[in-house]
């Protein structure tokens, strides 16, 4: 069993490197900058007419920023409204700007 030694570093680089790993594909780039540029909250659907992949990438990119918290989802049945997290992602600006 291979033991991870991730534990070990600063809790701000194990942030900055969850926040890189989920920024890491141009996908997830183009939806937090679309979302960042929403003031209100966008659905899924609405996402799949501003990129060029199909609605069930999206949703799977959509859960990796989720999972980090780099965006939030509000359930408004039927549907899943999709928000910036403001407060994270100005968090991870000023880790990568730390680092860079």
């Amino acid at each position: 069993m291979a033991f991870s030694k991730a534990e070990e570093f600063e809790e701000k680089d194990i942030l900055a490197a969850r926040f890189a790993k989920a920024l890491s594909h141009p996908a997830r780039i183009a939806i937090v900058r679309l979302l960042a540029n929403h003031n209100a909250c966008c659905y899924c659907g609405d996402l799949t007419t501003e990129l060029p992949i199909a609605q069930s990438t999206i949703s799977q990119h959509l859960k990796v920023l989720k999972d980090v918290g780099l965006i939030d989802g509000e359930i408004a049945p039927p549907k899943v409204c999709y928000r910036i997290n403001r407060e994270n992602l100005l968090l991870a600006k000023k880790l990568f700007s730390e680092l860079l």
